[in-house]
């Protein structure tokens, strides 16, 4: 039994009591989250695909806590023209424990 959800922009295939980290959502912690751009749906061995998402399915995930992940170094070089530029980036997320399908 599994489903394949959308949000932030990415797929993620869910199965009951899995662990996800997700783009940051403006929930808090210990809260539920309901999911319903859900586009496969898959229980006992029937597959449902939505034309683009399944009508009336929905997954639910409590939220874990959020955070940052590690720092993404950008770094600009042009060669012989002493340009050098270094920035870094820590993106958001929520972590997710999906409750049921």
């Amino acid at each position: 039994m599994y489903a394949i959800i959308e949000t932030g922009g990415k797929q993620y295939k869910v199965t009951e009591g899995d662990i996800i980290t997700v783009e940051k959502l403006n929930v808090e912690a210990g809260q539920e989250v309901t999911f319903n751009t859900v586009l496969v749906l898959s229980k006992n061995d029937t597959v449902s695909v939505g034309a683009p998402y399944v009508e009336g399915a929905s997954v639910v995930a409590s939220v874990l806590g959020e955070g940052k992940e590690k720092k993404v170094v950008v770094y600009k070089y042009k060669p012989k023209k002493g340009f050098h530029k270094k920035r870094g980036h820590r993106q958001p997320f929520t972590k997710l424990q999906i409750k049921s399908l």
